[in-house]
C-alpha cells in the first residue's frame, strides 16, 4: 500500500519511500512516487508528477501538469516547462529547458 504524507515545503504529497530535500518546493497538487528522489532547491508546480525511482536534480524547476516518468533523470537546474513528459529511463541534461508540452523520449 502507499502512503503518502505532505511536504513541509509547500504541502505536495510524497510517498514514504521517496527522499525529497527539505529546501525543495512541492505544490499542494504536486506528487512524488516511491523511490524517486527531490534535490535541494528543485521547484515542482501544481499537477508536477516525479515517478518511480525518478530523479530531479538540485535546482531543477518542474512545471505545472509535468510528468518526470519513471527511472527518469533531470539535471541540475534543468526547467521543464508546463505540460512536459519525460519518458521513463530518460536523461535531460542539466540545465537544460524543455518547451512546454515537448515530449521527451529515448533516442
Amino acid at each position: 500500500m502507499l502512503r503518502y504524507v505532505q511536504h513541509p515545503n509547500g504541502g505536495g504529497l510524497v510517498e514514504r519511500g521517496a527522499k525529497v530535500h527539505p529546501t525543495a518546493w512541492v505544490a499542494p497538487t504536486a506528487y512524488v512516487d516511491p523511490g524517486a528522489r527531490v534535490g535541494a532547491e528543485a521547484h515542482l508546480d501544481d499537477g508536477a508528477w516525479v515517478d518511480r525511482e525518478a530523479v530531479v536534480a538540485a535546482r531543477a524547476r518542474i512545471g505545472k501538469n509535468t510528468h518526470v516518468g519513471p527511472g527518469a533523470v533531470v539535471g541540475r537546474g534543468a526547467r521543464l516547462r508546463d505540460g512536459a513528459k519525460v519518458a521513463g529511463d530518460v536523461r535531460v541534461p542539466d540545465f537544460a529547458v524543455v518547451g512546454p508540452d515537448a515530449f521527451i523520449h529515448a533516442a
